[in-house]
């Protein structure tokens, strides 16, 4: 299990140490190996990013309609609604096959998937899977290994589906296809802290996503002294929105730390105007 996580938290390294370069992909013998290419000012570390893969064919998880029109890819990590396993759930319209390769790259990540189901509604298929630690048993807890899981998902889904890789913030740097929208993310950036009862907060957070945000905001907040208690974090198409339980000494934030966490924020994702939530 150590092995994995050192693996896991190696990955979130190199996402985001690279997040501005394009790798290019190349199968090896059951494997996908990731080169990622030098950098125009100075050289990147050399680094290769091997990804095991399960012995279904691609074809499992590209199944799906042959619409024109790409639905907006959906990644969702909810620490809320289990307490015993973390909830991930996967949405891409009806393009989503049995993810067997995706679970498989989970269990390289040292988890166990303990529960999965499939729900169809107006948005598509929903693919949901209740995960925990092979070693522990228990639910995810720490930043690093959940960014992990969010940003192996994505990998698989651009590996998977290309086409998903104009709805991703991540497609500018790894998908095939750059998205054409650019978001506007002194638009999209919305930051509000409420009162949800007198031992904890509510924190919302709407960002553009890129590498390891997820990691990053749970450091800006604790690095105030603030816990973070639980969360769901969700990445829908080039956003990334954040909902943390957060608390003060075991009580709700009063004002004044609530405007500092803010500020802190915003001062960290450099967005000025942050006044209203879209959530």
């Amino acid at each position: 299990m150590a092995a994995s996580v050192a693996s896991a938290l190696k990955f979130v390294r190199d996402m985001r140490e690279f997040g501005t370069a394009r790798p290019s992909f190349a199968r090896i013998d059951g494997l996908h190996e990731v080169s990622y290419p030098r950098r125009k000012q100075g050289f990147w570390p050399s680094r290769t990013l091997v990804i095991s893969e399960a012995s279904s064919a691609p074809a499992v998880e590209q199944g799906g309609s042959s619409n024109d029109t790409v639905p907006t890819p959906k990644v969702i990590i909810d620490q809320d609604s289990d307490p015993d396993a973390t909830i991930l759930e996967i949405t891409f319209g009806d393009r989503l096959g049995a993810l067997l390769d995706t679970m498989n790259a989970l269990k390289n990540l040292g988890l166990n998937v303990v529960k999965a189901s499939v729900y169809l509604d107006s948005s598509g298929k929903h693919n949901k899977f209740a995960i925990t630690q092979a070693d522990t048993g228990r639910k995810v807890e720490e930043p690093e290994l959940l960014e992990a899981i969010r940003l192996t998902v994505i990998n698989n889904l651009l590996e998977y589906h290309p086409e998903a890789s104009s709805q991703l913030a991540l497609g500018v740097a790894f998908g095939a296809v750059p998205p054409e929208q650019k978001v506007d993310v002194d638009i999209a950036t919305h930051i509000t802290v409420v009162d949800d009862n007198p031992d904890r907060s509510l924190l919302y957070v709407e960002t553009a996503d890129r590498p390891g945000l997820l990691v990053d905001l749970v450091k800006i907040i604790t690095d105030i002294n603030v816990a973070v208690e639980s969360g769901e974090f969700d990445t829908e198409g080039l956003l990334a929105k954040a909902k943390f339980h957060v608390s003060y000494k075991g009580k709700a934030l009063i004002k004044p730390l609530q405007q500092v966490l803010a500020n802190s924020l915003r001062y960290f994702l450099r967005r000025p105007t942050t006044e209203e939530a879209s959530f």
